[in-house]
């Protein structure tokens, strides 16, 4: 153990702070269990950006959450700083004693130094990487740091866990679980979608073949032929994707293409329907995004097709899995928006209908259950 490792014994509560988007945020859930594993009688609160509010909402550990609004920023000044001033005021309030800040956002130092935490831990990164976390001011505010590995070495999940295990707290493998809960509501909405379309749990695949970053996508055509082919082996699709502009444009393009179209709910569901619709699902196809993050917490197995992410860092967690990417392009996972900046990525594009049909295989051929 650490030798400068806490003691938790006398902390009553504990604010972990991640601001980034749906996928990464739910890559959190694990910190809330092994954490509250570890220290019981914690209080244990969340800081997200409003709209991630649903991915960690529920979690049996998480007492409450706090939220940063998305679009303080374009509120006039006076706004905004009464916004924010509320924010603080409530977390000061709660008198943390342990602040776990997930990110490098600058946020989490000025509440570390702010707030009045007995306790602080944040990422330290290295060389060109570091940016802000590596300067005297980042290093400061917190009382302890845990390195971050480039490259994408380590998975996120992993990577968040190493909070923890920078203050003597070695989460248990059945901790490093993600979590989400959808609830009784979109249970119930998502079953009687099913029932209504006559569709029983398990037999259906769940395809979200988008992602708000485009340049992670698979083209179109290869998409809907990919859903002729397996409507040509028996299997039933539902289609998903986001209400958004992009999206909806994409989710058109392939509908158009595919020789019988496939069930589309695109633009229908809630995020909490989007994880009870993955569980009910026999499979769950997809590219990097946060519904494959989504299916890998419902324990559904699932084929992700990467591009310029790196799936040691992103892919399926702890969940059976295919992951199908390029052997041919060493310059991968670069993490670029497409080849040059160009904002298409001949990593994925090069991807086949076989390659990814196959994997799909794979998964279907084996024996039900999670």
């Amino acid at each position: 153990m650490a030798p400068d490792a806490p003691d938790f014994s006398s902390m009553r509560r504990a604010l972990v702070v991640k601001l980034r988007h749906h996928g990464d945020v739910l890559l959190s859930s694990p910190v809330f269990t092994a954490l509250k594993a570890h220290a019981p009688h914690l209080a244990l609160d969340a800081l997200v950006y409003d709209d991630t509010r649903e991915m960690i909402s529920l979690h049996p550990a998480i007492d409450q959450i706090h939220c940063v609004g998305r679009q303080w920023r374009t509120l006039p000044a006076l706004a905004h700083g009464r916004a924010e001033w509320a924010l603080w005021q409530r977390l000061r309030d709660a008198r943390y004693d342990l602040l776990i800040h997930l990110t490098d956002h600058p946020r989490g130092a000025w509440l570390a130094r702010t707030l009045g935490t007995q306790v602080s831990v944040a990422p330290r990164r290295q060389g060109r990487a570091a940016r802000g976390v590596g300067g005297r001011w980042w290093r400061s505010s917190f009382t302890h740091h845990y390195p971050v590995i480039g490259s994408g070495r380590r998975h996120t999940v992993e990577t968040h866990l190493d909070a923890l295990r920078r203050i003597g707290i070695y989460p248990q493998p059945d901790q490093r679980r993600l979590h989400m809960e959808p609830g009784a509501a979109a249970w119930a909405s998502v079953d009687d979608r099913l029932a209504q379309a006559g569709l029983q749990e398990g037999s259906f695949i769940h395809f979200h073949p988008a992602s708000r970053w485009l340049f992670k996508c698979w083209p179109t055509a290869q998409a809907a032929r990919l859903i002729d082919a397996l409507h040509a082996q028996g299997e039933q699709i539902v289609l998903t994707g986001a209400p958004t502009g992009a999206e909806r444009d994409m989710i058109d393009q392939i509908i158009a293409q595919c020789a019988r179209p496939p069930l589309d709910w695109s633009g229908r569901l809630s995020l909490k329907e989007m994880a009870a619709l993955s569980a009910r699902a026999r499979l769950f196809i997809g590219v990097d995004s946060a519904p494959m993050h989504i299916a890998a917490a419902m324990g559904t197995p699932s084929v992700a097709v990467f591009g310029p992410s790196g799936e040691q860092e992103w892919g399926p967690w702890q969940v059976p899995h295919r992951v199908v990417s390029s052997a041919e392009h060493p310059c991968r996972p670069c993490g670029l928006d497409g080849c040059g900046g160009g904002k298409r990525s001949d990593c994925i594009e090069r991807l086949t209908v076989a390659q990814v049909l196959g994997a799909a295989r794979e998964l279907l051929a084996q024996p039900a259950g999670r």
